[in-house]
């Protein structure tokens, strides 16, 4: 299963990747219900999109019964993953993603309502989550529990902690304990996947049944096609020529500009271009023009001035992209941790800050 991407980058993958899951960019529940348009063109699919997976966030459980409930309703989506793991303090102080597990009835009241109105649809609920806010407040065998209990079709864990952030090594001995405590439910395992053959090493040490791909795509969509050549067997392509990504980078630009709202695409893509060029030896002054690019046309005079035939240095696929920050102080509501059987949604209350053991 791929990481959370937005409708132009999964069309890319898929086209490297078919057959595989790719979920859509993480979205508000309440903002489902509600109708937000931006959130309404977040969760868009293209027409040939199968299946179509997406991923919801929320701390009530009214509000996430009611969100898949019109999912359902709109026959909208394929899979609902709901994200339980998301460390940002725009999601924790309110309650949402890492600091659900933390309340395991109030984890198990958003479960229930979930799956309550997915299921006479036929539509899975999953979840997603971290081992927990800290080392000293770990939350994933019990979650895991409690997903299964509650129906869940699989849970993914990210082995990493919410204070950890993105810092460091993915703690796979934590896959493997969470498989051993839930045996009869499927466990997928996320964390440090850059290359093919990493997919394969985790299933092999921790027992896995599946492996979830966030960060390792960024800049990488041909990742899902050695994904597939290794799980069927096959020897995994690898790197492309720079000539091959620069094409491919093109067509991300053009289709993120006709996805975006007029005059923010090629703004979003300019973060892109930094995990794309990352291994190939490009220079810094090719980084940084294109970390300013205003236009299609300007990425266009930057690549035809590039050797198309640069290869990726040693060990180049396993320099890290996306996020390398942590550890962080996690942001919790005021008082969330007063009393953990509490189910009753957090507000918008001051932010108390974790700083974990």
């Amino acid at each position: 299963m791929a990481g959370v991407t937005n409708k132009p980058f999964r069309a890319l993958c898929r086209e490297f990747g078919p057959g595989l899951i790719y979920v859509n960019e993480m979205v508000m529940a309440n903002a489902l219900v509600h109708g937000n348009s931006r959130t309404q063109r977040m969760v868009s699919f293209d027409t040939d999109e199968s299946p179509r997976s997406l991923q919801i966030y929320g701390s009530d459980p009214v509000v996430m019964g009611a969100a898949v409930a019109r999912l359902v309703e709109d026959r909208a989506v394929d899979h609902i993953d709901i994200n339980f793991g998301c460390p940002a303090a725009k999601v924790t102080r309110r309650g949402g993603g890492a600091a659900v597990p933390l309340k395991k009835n109030l984890l198990r009241a958003i479960l229930r309502e979930a799956v309550a109105n997915a299921s006479p649809a036929g539509i899975p609920i999953t979840c997603k989550f971290r081992m927990g806010i800290s080392d000293s407040l770990l939350t994933f065998l019990d979650t895991a529990s409690i997903a299964a209990e509650e129906g869940v079709a699989w849970v993914a864990l990210h082995a990493r902690t919410a204070e950890q952030h993105y810092a460091g090594e993915a703690r796979w001995e934590a896959i493997t304990a969470l498989k051993k405590h839930v045996p009869d439910l499927q466990v997928l395992g996320n964390g440090d996947i850059w290359e093919a053959k990493d997919a394969v090493e985790m299933m092999e040490r921790t027992g896995c049944d599946g492996v979830v791909v966030g960060r390792g795509c960024l800049g990488r969509p041909w990742l899902f096609r050695d994904l597939v050549d290794v799980f069927a067997g096959r020897q995994p392509q690898g790197s492309l020529p720079l000539g091959d990504v620069l094409d491919v980078m093109l067509r991300h630009a053009h289709d993120l500009v006709d996805f975006a709202v007029p005059g923010k695409g090629i703004r979003e893509f300019r973060k892109h271009t930094s995990w794309y060029f990352t291994g190939y030896p490009v220079g810094g002054e090719v980084r940084n023009r294109a970390a300013q690019c205003n236009s299609i046309e300007d990425l266009e005079q930057l690549f035809s001035e590039l050797d198309r035939s640069m290869t990726v240095v040693a060990d180049g696929e396993r320099i890290r992209r996306g996020h390398t920050n942590g550890p962080i102080r996690v942001a919790l509501p005021e008082g969330y941790l007063d009393n953990l059987d509490d189910l009753t949604p957090p507000d918008d209350a001051e932010v108390a800050a974790l700083s974990g053991g």
